[in-house]
C-alpha cells in the first residue's frame, strides 16, 4: 500500500473524491483526518468496538487508521458478542509483515486479570474464584483467568480433611500473598470466615454463662475428651462429661463434624478454658433406679473395670457397683481379682450396702453361693484327728495357711511341719502352691479357726530317740557348721546335735572343724525341746568335762549378789557331775 505523500492528486482527473481542492485544501483535510485517529503504544491495552465478525475472525476497531483481528476463539466465554460491543484488547504489534494490526484479547484479559489482582491485594477486595484441582497441601482457585493456590490451612478455620469436597465449586477468596518472580498468586479464604466468627465469637463471649445450653461442631477428638466449635469459640467436652456410662475413648460414641448439644458447665474468667458436658442434658441413672432394688437384691451387669482392689459391675449406663476382692470368693486369702472376672464379663452379684444420695453400692459375688463355714456338718467333716489334704496359699513367719477347699483354710504351725527338722521359716519346707497332707489339730466353728499338723501324720519319732541316745551314748557325728558358739552336728537318723567351743577339743589339743566326723558323746537329751548336746573332748577326756556338773550340783547356793559374773559353760558342767560321780563311787568301795 502507498503512502499519502506519493499519490499524485493532479493527475487523478475523475471527478468525484478530491476533486475542486486546491493542494493547500487537500493538506488542510489530510491534517483533520490524522487528528482524528489515536495515538497507540504497543503492549498496552486499551478499548475496542466490534465492528464485524466471520467465521474466524472477529474486526476490532480502536480508532486506529486499521482495523485489527482477533481470533474468534478469544471470545469463547462471549456466545453472545455482537456489533457494536466494546472489548479490551491487548496491543501486539501496530503493524505486522502484512502491514496489519495485531491485537490480542486473551492477553488483555491477563494483564487485566493481574491488575486486578494487585488491586484485590492492595485494598484487600474479596475475589470470587473457581476451584480447579486439588494439589498437594491445597486446591487451585482460578481468579480472573489466573491460577492461585489456597492452602489447606487457608481453607478453614477447622482442620479439613477431604479437600476434593470443594473441587468444581465457587469460593471467596482474599489474595494475601503475590509473588512477581514466577507469578505465583496465593489466596485465603480462612480470613473471611475469622472475620465474621470475630463478631460471632465476641457476641458469644458476652453472653456466656454457666448452665448455658449451646450447639456445636465436633472439630477435633483426642482420647480425653472432644474440643468443639461453638461459632469462632472452642470448648472442651471431657470424655467423663460426654456419658453417664463409662466409655474408653470418645469415638465409641461421637463423630468429628457431628452437630452436638451441650450445656457450659465453667469457664475461666477470660473465658480462655470453656468447659463442656453432654451428660448432664440428661437425668443421672442413679434417679431412674427401681425402688424395688435394695439390699440383699440380686442383680445383673457388666464388668466395665478391673483393679487391683476389685471389679466395677455397670448395672446400667452411669450406675456402677464395687465388688471388692474380698467379696468374690469366701477363700480367706485374698487374690488378684482378674483371676475371678475380666472386662466385658456378665456376671450375677448381690447388693451388700446402698447409698442412692451419694450414688454408691457394693456388690458380692460369693454371696451367691452357701458359706462353707455354715455349710453341712463342720464338726463332724473336720473333726480332730481326721486327716486332709490342700494347698499352700501362703507364708509367714509363724506357719502356713492350707486352703482345704474354697473359704476354708487352716493353719500350720512351723513347729508342726516335722518332727526332726528345726524349721525356721515354712518356705524352707514348702512353698506357694504346693499339696501337704495335714492332720486336724483344733476346730473352733464359731470363730472359723482350724489348726492342722503335718509331722502328726507320723508317730513322733523322739519317743525312740530317747532309748538311742540316751545321756552318756557315744555315736559317729559330722559338724556341718561352726562359730563362737559352738558347732551343729548332723547325727544320725537326720537330727541335729550341738556341741559348745570347749567340747570341741581334741585330744592333741586342736579343735574339730567342719566337715570333720569323730565320735560324740551325749552330755544332755530333752524330748520335749528336741534337743540333743554332745561333746567330744568327753570322749577321752571324762572327768575334766563331766567334773564342774558334779561341783556345781554339790556347792551350796549363793546369794545373787555372790554369784559369778561368768556362767559355766555346758562342758564345765558335765566335767563337774562326772568328778562328782567319781568321787561318790571311791567312798562306797
Amino acid at each position: 500500500m502507498s503512502n499519502k505523500e506519493d499519490f499524485n492528486w493532479e493527475k487523478f482527473e475523475t471527478k468525484g473524491f478530491g476533486e475542486g481542492y486546491t493542494k493547500a485544501e487537500r493538506a488542510e483535510m489530510e491534517k483533520l483526518y490524522d487528528n482524528t485517529l489515536n495515538e497507540i503504544t504497543e503492549k498496552e491495552v486499551i478499548k475496542g468496538t466490534v465492528v464485524g465478525i466471520n467465521d474466524k475472525d472477529v474486526i476490532i476497531n480502536i480508532g486506529f487508521k486499521s482495523d485489527g483481528l482477533v481470533p474468534r476463539t478469544e471470545f469463547r466465554d462471549l456466545p453472545d458478542l455482537t456489533i457494536g460491543d466494546e472489548v479490551e484488547l491487548f496491543i501486539e504489534e501496530q503493524e505486522n509483515s502484512l502491514g496489519q494490526l495485531v491485537l490480542s484479547r486473551k492477553k488483555a484479559k491477563m494483564v487485566r486479570a493481574w491488575q486486578d489482582i494487585e488491586d484485590a491485594l492492595e485494598f484487600d477486595n474479596v475475589i470470587e474464584g473457581l476451584v480447579k484441582r486439588r494439589t498437594k497441601g491445597g486446591l487451585i482457585v482460578d481468579i480472573y483467568g489466573v491460577e492461585a493456590f489456597l492452602p489447606g490451612s487457608q481453607i478453614d478455620v477447622k482442620p479439613i480433611r477431604d479437600f476434593d469436597v470443594y473441587v468444581g465449586k465457587k469460593m471467596e477468596v482474599k489474595v494475601v500473598k503475590i509473588n512477581h518472580a514466577n507469578d505465583n498468586v496465593v489466596v485465603s479464604h480462612k480470613v473471611l470466615i475469622e472475620k465474621d466468627l470475630e463478631k460471632q465469637k465476641a457476641e458469644i463471649l458476652n453472653n456466656l454463662e454457666k448452665g448455658q445450653v449451646l450447639e456445636g461442631v465436633i472439630k477435633n477428638m483426642t482420647n480425653f475428651g472432644v474440643f468443639i466449635d461453638l461459632g469462632g469459640v472452642d470448648g472442651l467436652l471431657h470424655i467423663t462429661d460426654i456419658s453417664w456410662g463409662r466409655i474408653n475413648h470418645p469415638e465409641e460414641v461421637l463423630n468429628l463434624d457431628d452437630k452436638v448439644q451441650i450445656v457450659v458447665l465453667d469457664f475461666d474468667d477470660d473465658k480462655k478454658r470453656i468447659s463442656l458436658g453432654m451428660k448432664q442434658l440428661t437425668a443421672h441413672p442413679w434417679d431412674s433406679l427401681s425402688a424395688e432394688l435394695e439390699i440383699g437384691s440380686k442383680v445383673k451387669g457388666k464388668i466395665v473395670n478391673v483393679a487391683d482392689y476389685g471389679a466395677f459391675l455397670e448395672l446400667a449406663p452411669g450406675v456402677e457397683g464395687l465388688i471388692h476382692v474380698s467379696e468374690m470368693s469366701w477363700s480367706q486369702h485374698l487374690r488378684n481379682p482378674a483371676d475371678f472376672v475380666k472386662v466385658g464379663d456378665e456376671i450375677d452379684a448381690v447388693v451388700l450396702t446402698l447409698d442412692k444420695d451419694d450414688r454408691k453400692m457394693s456388690l458380692g459375688i460369693k454371696q451367691l453361693t452357701e458359706d462353707p463355714w455354715t455349710k453341712g456338718d463342720m464338726s463332724a467333716k473336720y473333726a480332730v484327728g481326721t486327716k486332709h489334704k490342700g494347698v499352700v496359699r501362703n507364708l509367714t513367719n509363724f506357719g502356713l495357711f492350707l486352703e482345704l477347699e474354697e473359704g476354708i483354710d487352716g493353719l500350720v504351725h512351723v513347729s508342726d511341719l516335722s518332727w526332726t527338722k528345726k524349721i525356721k521359716h515354712p518356705s524352707e519346707y514348702v512353698k506357694v502352691g504346693d499339696e501337704l497332707e495335714v492332720v486336724v489339730l483344733e476346730l473352733d466353728v464359731d470363730n472359723r479357726r482350724l489348726a492342722l499338723g503335718h509331722k502328726q501324720l507320723e508317730e513322733n519319732p523322739w519317743d525312740t530317740f530317747e532309748n538311742v541316745f540316751p545321756v552318756g551314748s557315744v555315736h559317729k557325728c559330722t559338724v556341718n557348721s561352726k562359730n563362737d558358739k559352738g558347732a551343729v552336728l548332723e547325727l544320725p537318723y537326720g537330727l541335729e546335735g550341738f556341741a559348745t567351743i570347749k567340747n570341741l577339743e581334741k585330744e592333741d589339743g586342736s579343735q574339730v572343724e567342719v566337715g570333720d566326723s569323730e565320735d560324740f558323746k551325749v552330755t544332755e537329751f530333752s524330748k520335749d525341746d528336741k534337743r540333743i548336746v554332745l561333746s567330744h573332748t568327753a570322749t577321752f577326756k571324762e572327768a575334766a568335762v563331766e567334773a564342774p556338773k558334779a561341783k556345781k550340783a554339790a556347792a551350796p547356793k549363793k546369794k545373787a549378789s555372790e554369784q559369778p559374773q561368768e556362767k559355766s559353760t555346758l562342758g564345765d558342767l558335765d566335767a563337774l557331775t562326772a568328778l562328782k560321780e567319781k568321787m561318790d563311787g571311791g567312798d562306797k568301795k
